[in-house]
């Protein structure tokens, strides 16, 4: 499906991470009224709702939060709700990633965003995946996108708008295209969150960190973060 470039109005699922926040400010570039999206799942990096709501505050668009802490709770086995378990350091490509998947969250988070712009009468949902999500999330992947798609068409009938579209603007892009994109935006990314640990500052270790990092260098972008650890570096 032809992606459009620029929906009239568009809800856009908002983490105030790297990925959301330049999908927010390509957005806003190709001037598209936003509606941005949180969700408080009982991420044990919820801090990055702070981050979402103060990067909201620089666009001026409204930004909602829905509380599914209740529903967060009883999601056992993943490092990201489960405080039992440890998030894991290292790369994305690694085995250990695994423990960081939420089970079914783009698809919950995509479908409260399906059922709010149906009922603002926008003509979008869009959500930040990208590349370097594909090895992990399964949900992060095309074949979601287009069953995801076929599914909203079918459960929506007679009510979408003729030109209603669920966009994933990166999903063939790399994180380091992105910041390439953002950075020529003008995107604030010493003010956007990433890492899964949630403390003051980023950790520096983690999954989110280590892509994060690698981005940046890849695209010889300055990384503008605060790193609690320097990164490891393989012998």
């Amino acid at each position: 499906m032809p992606q459009k470039s620029s929906p009239r109005h568009a809800v856009l699922i908002f983490s105030g991470g790297l990925d959301s926040t330049t999908a927010a400010y390509q957005l806003a570039a190709n001037g598209s009224r936003l509606t941005l999206l949180s969700l408080d799942y009982g991420q044990q990096h919820s801090v990055e709702l702070r981050h979402a709501a103060d990067i909201a505050k620089l666009l001026n668009v409204p930004h909602h939060v829905l509380d599914l802490r209740a529903m967060g709770a009883l999601l056992n086995g993943s490092a990201l709700t489960d405080r039992t378990l440890d998030v894991p350091d290292g790369h994305y490509t690694d085995e250990t990633m695994r423990s960081t998947v939420v089970p079914h969250r783009n698809a919950l988070m995509l479908d409260l965003a399906v059922a709010i712009a149906i009922g603002q009468r926008a003509d979008a949902v869009v959500f930040g995946a990208h590349s370097g999500d594909h090895p992990i999330y399964p949900d992060c992947r095309p074949a979601f996108l287009d069953a995801y798609r076929q599914m909203v068409a079918a459960a929506n009938e007679g009510f979408l708008p003729a030109d209603f579209e669920v966009l994933a603007p990166f999903l063939e892009m790399t994180k380091a295209d992105i910041v390439r994109l953002g950075a020529g935006l003008g995107v604030p990314y010493e003010r956007t969150w990433s890492c899964y640990k949630g403390d003051t500052v980023h950790c520096g270790l983690c999954g989110t960190c280590t892509e994060r990092r690698e981005a940046f260098s890849l695209a010889n972008v300055t990384d503008p973060t605060a790193y609690a650890r320097a990164a490891v570096v393989a012998r």
